[in-house]
């Protein structure tokens, strides 16, 4: 008998999910898109992936110098 209780409230569990998920607006890939067309228009020149960085010294990704004693 617990196992069929605990087999039920997993069920109730994965059906309030399941309304939860369908209650969430949707968009169109069309919409979705334009959206993300402007997003990305709007934001390219702070884009360093797309820009570069104005000098090395800017950069946090370039290669540290290392000291090397002989």
């Amino acid at each position: 008998m617990d196992v069929m209780s605990s087999s039920l409230q997993q069920q109730r569990v994965v059906v309030d999910q399941l309304r939860r998920e369908a209650a969430i607006d949707r968009q169109t890939v069309s919409e979705s898109c334009a959206k993300m067309m402007k997003y990305i228009t709007e934001h390219e020149q702070e884009d360093y992936l797309w820009t570069g960085f104005t000098s090395q010294k800017v950069n946090p990704f370039r290669e540290k110098s290392s000291c090397t004693a002989l």
